[in-house]
């Protein structure tokens, strides 16, 4: 069985009360909160009392976004991080979100090495002081100066930080990257998502495409899940969809369980 989670997108309508709750009645083992959705962070609640709540319902709370554009690193960026990481371990979570440059800026291979190794090594010390581990989510489009996860590796591997970064395996962003090597042992959480265009090419995805796994899926998702299963990994599987057909769903919970359901025998069958 998966370790099942969901990402606050998969249901953006929903209070974060409401959120825990639709995570707990689908058997999920955590969730992560986004602070780019509408409104106030936890509808400005107290990270305690998420914490606290996340805890009576058996949830962890497994990251919290996001930094955006961290590979792009500045004064502004540091008081970003600065500012976030509190919130993040006053709640519980127990990564915080790093998503890459996606701007079509700096894209040389030397430039972006030099500054996805400035970043890594001014969030190092930030991460330790609030013991949180912070999770990188290289993005395949070709406008992002770290599609290659391969790069992401070898940053982290350089500075030897494999307690303090790991990243994301993004089902849609694999595919859009061209696929390659996947590194189970760096991966702290997949994301999954699906897309049912088969005739777009991978270079016009975008994120509105990303829909709910079912039979029509041409991302391959139960395939990736099983490799990197296969190759070891062990943590969460979390749904994070972006189109607005999945929005606005009146009832997310029904649908995500069917998915959910549809990836578990999918694989079971695989397994046989």
């Amino acid at each position: 069985m998966l370790k099942r989670a969901l990402n606050h997108m998969a249901a953006p309508k929903l209070s974060w009360v409401e959120f825990l709750d639709l995570a707990k009645g689908l058997n999920c083992i955590g969730v992560e909160f986004r602070n780019d959705l509408p409104g106030d962070l936890f509808d400005g609640a107290s990270p305690s009392v998420v914490s606290a709540a996340a805890k009576e319902a058996d949830l962890r709370i497994l990251a919290l976004a996001e930094i955006k554009a961290f590979n792009d690193w500045s004064d502004a960026k540091s008081l970003e991080a600065t500012a976030l990481m509190p919130i993040a371990k006053a709640c519980g979570a127990e990564k915080v979100s790093l998503i890459a440059r996606n701007d079509n800026k700096s894209m040389s291979a030397n430039e972006r090495k030099t500054n996805l190794d400035t970043a890594l090594r001014e969030l190092k010390p930030l991460l330790e002081q609030h013991d949180l581990v912070g999770l990188i989510e290289p993005l395949g489009f070709e406008t992002c100066a770290l599609r290659d996860k391969a790069e992401a590796v070898e940053a982290i591997e350089a500075i030897g930080a494999r307690d303090r970064f790991c990243i994301v395996h993004d089902t849609f962003h694999h595919c859009v990257a061209g696929g390659g090597a996947i590194f189970p042992e760096h991966t702290g959480i997949v994301h999954i998502s699906g897309v049912v265009k088969s005739y777009l090419n991978a270079t016009d995805l975008r994120d509105d495409c990303r829909v709910l796994i079912d039979e029509h899926d041409v991302l391959g998702n139960v395939d990736q899940l099983e490799s990197l299963l296969n190759a070891g990994y062990k943590g969460p599987v979390s749904f994070e969809p972006f189109s607005p057909e999945v929005l606005g769903l009146t009832d997310a919970g029904e649908a995500l369980a069917k998915s959910f359901s549809y990836i578990e025998e999918c694989m079971q069958e695989q397994s046989a």
